[in-house]
């Protein structure tokens, strides 16, 4: 091998190394780099997306609310109306307590007597 050939194969390979030993420190701070702003924009993006979820939870809140308040004054109107029907508001609280009679699975009634007091039955056995 001409000597010459040699030195310029060992030159070749000195500043290809001096080349890699320069730039793999250079390529390794632009890696970081791309992966920093890579997370800084994914950080930004879960953020937005956060924001936006909590605003559609909002919404949802809101209307929510606004149905129940539309809910609450059609009750409201539909208890005036029978109320009106059955002779005012005590007419109306009469016809729900004898609605609540049949419903709460009690075979006995007391009612009360000419000095308010019901007639109890203690003695009586109790079916099952």
């Amino acid at each position: 091998m001409r000597p010459g050939l040699f030195i310029a194969i060992a030159a070749f390979f000195v500043v290809s190394i001096g080349a890699l030993m320069w730039g793999l420190p250079q390529y390794g701070v632009w890696q970081q780099e791309l992966a920093g702003r890579a997370e800084l924009v994914r950080a930004e993006q879960n953020r937005h997306i956060a924001v936006l979820e909590a605003q559609a939870r909002l919404e949802a809140e809101e209307l929510n609310a606004e149905a129940e308040v539309a809910r609450a004054r059609g009750v409201a109107e539909a208890n005036a109306i029978v109320a009106e029907g059955l002779g005012g508001p005590d007419g109306y609280l009469r016809y729900l307590w004898i609605q609540s009679l049949g419903e709460n699975g009690q075979d006995v009634i007391y009612i009360p007597t000419e000095a308010g007091l019901p007639i109890l039955e203690a003695s009586r056995p109790i079916a099952r």
